[in-house]
């Protein structure tokens, strides 16, 4: 059970039901930052209120969250716990992803969302550092294949179910291939290494996961894709849950500002041109980057279709998010002074946090080479 009780959320109650589960996250959150452990109870309170069924449609026994809806969500769930919002957002891109997947008709994504929604299994992907060259090697056998591997920044590890990945495939007539598959985290074969110890976002449970000749049935691989290439389904994907993730660091942007404006509201200090001008400028980067992603939400929409353009627009926005929102988190350790730079305190621990950022795919600098590409007519699949 978790400390406070989380009666289960319907829709018209997110930002509500996101404080409240954000309540008991920030009570442990400067903890598993110090100790580099993961926030189990803001996982806990997630799904005692349902919440991990966010993004499952209603008609399989979830809440039936639109994408915007989940974006916001765990945006607002990270003003108070960077870790537990990123940790779980991993989990709720993947069933917002398997949702439209369902619609489609698509195999193993009804199995899949009935038991996130009747069980509360938690999904945990890799597919930010596989993207289009997966890590490991599936190997064909009756019946299925025999995957060997090492996934990194596997986020939500050590309390996943099941794990969502891909694996580079030797295909006799295709070629090299991607084959996307879902393997129990407790299958033989797979270890999980308990490793994570990074700079910021410490509490995500971000491990390397280990397989080695683990067998996976012929109908749990659910797509065989060209390698190397962000092809349609990749679009897609990478358009949910970078609109979903870019309202995690958002969210860490905005606890900075806030913490650092009431450091100094109605202090001496407020009444500082320099200081003034400071929080001005932070209020200027932050109402830019909240543009940007509403202006994403906005253009994903429901139900996105694969296209290079949407793409593109996501992760400009996310590029935006991110970059101003390092700017943020500096500014406001600046106008906090001394304090913010110790232990503890929230504005050092969003400054860590935000750092994160910069590498979910594409990172900053890969957005600008991706749409240069497009502007100049060039292939942007490879």
């Amino acid at each position: 059970m978790t400390d406070t009780m989380i009666r289960p959320a319907t829709p018209t109650d997110l930002a509500e039901q996101a404080a409240a589960v954000g309540a008991v996250a920030a009570a442990h959150a400067a903890r598993h930052d110090r100790d580099g452990t993961f926030v189990t109870e803001g996982l806990a309170a997630l799904r005692d209120a349902g919440l991990l069924a966010l993004g499952v449609p209603a008609e399989l026994g979830g809440m039936g969250a639109s994408i915007a809806e989940v974006a916001g969500f765990q945006r607002v769930l990270a003003h108070s716990c960077a870790s537990t919002a990123l940790a779980t957002a991993m989990h709720q891109h993947v069933v917002a992803f398997t949702a439209w997947r369902w619609r489609r008709g698509m195999p193993g994504a009804e199995a899949t969302l009935r038991r996130v929604a009747d069980e509360g299994i938690v999904l945990v992907s890799t597919g930010g550092a596989d993207f289009t060259a997966p890590r490991g090697e599936a190997v064909q056998v009756e019946g299925g294949y025999r995957v060997s591997g090492r996934k990194v920044f596997a986020s939500l590890s050590t309390e996943g179910d099941v794990l969502v990945t891909m694996f580079a495939y030797d295909d006799p007539e295709q070629g090299r291939r991607v084959l996307n598959m879902a393997v129990p985290v407790g299958a033989e074969g797979v270890t999980v290494l308990g490793d994570w110890d990074a700079l910021g976002m410490r509490g995500t449970g971000s491990n390397q996961v280990v397989l080695e000749d683990v067998f996976v049935p012929e109908d749990k691989v659910v797509a065989n894709r060209p390698h190397g290439v962000i092809d349609p389904p990749l679009l897609v994907i990478g358009t949910i849950s970078m609109t979903i993730v870019g309202g995690v660091y958002l969210g860490v942007a905005e606890a900075a500002a806030e913490a650092a404006i009431a450091a100094v509201a109605g202090t001496p200090k407020a009444g500082d041109p320099m200081v003034q001008r400071q929080v001005g400028l932070m209020d200027h980067r932050l109402q830019v980057a909240r543009w940007a992603h509403e202006r994403a939400v906005a253009l994903v929409g429901g139900d996105p279709a694969p296209s290079p353009e949407l793409f593109g627009a996501v992760m400009t926005a996310k590029r935006e998010i991110v970059l101003a929102g390092t700017e943020v988190c500096d500014l406001a350790m600046e106008i906090a002074g001394g304090p913010a730079f110790s232990k503890g305190s929230v504005i050092e621990r969003c400054y860590r946090d935000m750092r994160a950022g910069a590498f979910h795919p594409l990172t900053p600098e890969a957005t600008l080479g991706f749409n240069g590409r497009r502007a100049l007519g060039l292939p942007t699949d490879g």
